[in-house]
């Protein structure tokens, strides 16, 4: 071997060789190489591919994934029906228990006149103005005692309540009810009008408690029904609706 001589450029300084590494890491290394390349190979087999998807199989699948979707939606109906019938059940036993429940006679009136001395001459009941035409109801439960022409009062029904007392309503231009039948808090029994001593379209309200005429405001206030605020019971809104 040739000496080298100091004047020779040292062609490897600054240089760092990579050393060799043993034998035994070497096969450790190729033997993780092999186990990496076995690993992936088995996970790529335990996937299915697409091509070899069965096409009833997938079929299969989206038919029941269908079926638990409706499934699902025909519980959620089969709920909200029953919660709607518990609500409508509930109101209807809210209403049975308030058989005491009293009405206004319509809606959308102006009170035009009250009860007690008018013009000279002793105004027995109160004036509710409304178009000609509109539907009013009777206040109570009870029983048609007088459904036709009656004086002054034109075309009338009168109503003998389960208390004993007696609503009058007068100047319909068309009567619905008969004599004798049964009608409940609610019912419509007649249309608006001016026949008989009628100065325009309006009901004329009067009760009757034990034969006698009374202040239809008062005495319906106390049953729940501001004739003046037009308000009624919860109750009766519910049922009218």
């Amino acid at each position: 071997m040739r000496q080298r001589l100091s004047s020779e450029p040292d062609r490897y300084r600054g240089r760092r060789r990579v050393p060799t590494p043993p034998r035994s890491r070497y096969a450790v290394v190729v033997t993780t190489a092999f186990v990496g390349a076995g690993v992936v190979a088995l996970g790529a087999q335990a996937m299915p591919d697409a091509k070899t998807v069965s096409p009833s199989a997938l079929a299969a699948d989206l038919q029941n994934a269908s079926a638990t979707s409706q499934d699902v939606a025909d519980r959620a109906a089969d709920a909200d029906r029953a919660s709607r019938d518990t609500d409508r059940g509930a109101l209807e036993s809210t209403l049975a228990n308030t058989e005491d429940t009293w009405f206004l006679p319509l809606r959308g009136y102006t009170f035009t006149a009250p009860y007690g001395l008018r013009w000279g001459k002793f105004h027995a009941g109160v004036d509710l103005a409304a178009t000609e035409g509109t539907p009013y109801r009777a206040i109570h439960d009870g029983t048609v005692e007088k459904a036709g022409w009656y004086g002054g009062y034109g075309n009338c029904v009168i109503i003998r309540h389960t208390d004993g007392t007696e609503s009058i309503y007068g100047h319909s231009s068309r009567l619905l009810v008969k004599e004798g039948q049964q009608v409940k808090a609610g019912d419509t029994i007649g249309l608006v009008g001016s026949t008989g001593h009628s100065y325009g379209s309006h009901l004329h309200l009067e009760i009757h408690v034990k034969g006698e005429p009374t202040d239809p405001i008062p005495w319906l206030r106390n049953k729940g029904v501001d004739i003046q605020m037009e308000t009624q019971p919860i109750a009766a809104d519910a049922a009218a609706s």
